[in-house]
């Protein structure tokens, strides 16, 4: 049978954060320096503190403090308690500056350039008072991002280890070669990857997810990867590639309207790895704003 439940009466967020930046320090001395307290005040609003959750939550040893079992529980619904209550205060400060919301959106450069433009167009004009906030990001700081709080929405390519998201599927995009018209690999209209791998490839930079996939594939196929040329972003690839430089893998839907006006051709790949399937990312321990969620849905829709 439950005790009696604690009084919210007797526990404010000075002392939470107190409890929480003690827990952190293991001291008394140093939790009490970091909320700008007098360390007598502080150890009477601890000892306040476990007399009013009626249960020893710290030991004192010659290390420092250390949470008990019930500590620890304490710790985490204190952490969860200031997390909501700074979901509180930025919501109504959106509502007090003109906005009523704002969503920080990380998404890697194929989603933002295939399918993001038109997704985000409806759910603006549907919320016009939505803020969203873009940033065109690597797949691995995507997902630190959303986990650490930095960013509300992720969208990255499936692959990435994703321990302490939520995750659901978004789109699918399919990889082809992009060569030049006068390219030798033009004659083809699909081919496997490893037949590509005599020619000399443009790619992005160091870190994306789209370089790494087919630096693995070339790997497997038991060829080194001839990366002539590397640049920041699709346009500049297709430019590239437009000027014979090398061929390069790509997703259809970022060059599709390039083809014949800069004198490209898409040769589809026959392997398994060219589609990918993009996931929207949100983190698994803190709650969504309203506005965040009503994107979520947007995109899982669109």
């Amino acid at each position: 049978m439950a005790g009696n439940p604690i009084n919210p009466a007797r526990i404010d967020f000075t002392t939470l954060r107190l409890f929480c930046a003690v827990a952190q320090t293991g001291s008394i001395t140093k939790g009490a320096e970091r909320c700008h307290l007098a360390l007598s005040a502080a150890s009477r609003r601890m000892a306040d503190f476990e007399a009013a959750s009626k249960a020893c939550l710290m030991e004192r040893t010659a290390q420092g403090i250390r949470l008990t079992p019930a500590g620890h529980v304490a710790l985490q619904h204190a952490m969860r308690l200031f997390q909501g209550f700074e979901l509180f205060s930025n919501e109504l400060s959106e509502y007090s500056s003109g906005s009523r919301g704002h969503v920080r959106l990380w998404a890697n450069m194929s989603a933002l350039v295939e399918f993001l433009p038109a997704a985000l167009a409806g759910f603006l004009q549907r919320y016009p008072e939505t803020r969203v906030e873009v940033e065109e990001q690597l797949t691995g700081d995507i997902v630190r991002a959303v986990v650490e709080g930095m960013a509300d929405v992720g969208i990255f390519v499936a692959g990435a280890p994703t321990h302490g998201l939520n995750v659901r599927p978004y789109r699918v995009d399919e990889l082809v070669v992009l060569c030049s018209q006068a390219h030798p690999l033009a004659a083809h209209d699909r081919i496997g990857f490893r037949h590509c791998l005599a020619h000399d490839f443009v790619g992005l930079n160091r870190g994306s997810s789209l370089l790494n996939t087919i630096t693995t594939a070339a790997q497997e196929a038991g060829f080194p990867l001839r990366l002539r040329v590397q640049v920041r972003s699709f346009d500049a690839m297709c430019e590239m590639i437009a000027a014979n430089l090398g061929i390069g893998v790509l997703p259809l839907g970022t060059c599709a309207r390039k083809l014949g006006p800069w004198g490209l051709k898409a040769v589809h790949l026959d392997d398994a790895w060219a589609r990918r399937q993009l996931l929207i990312a949100t983190s698994a321990s803190r709650t969504l704003s309203g506005s965040a969620s009503l994107l979520v849905e947007h995109l899982a829709r669109a």
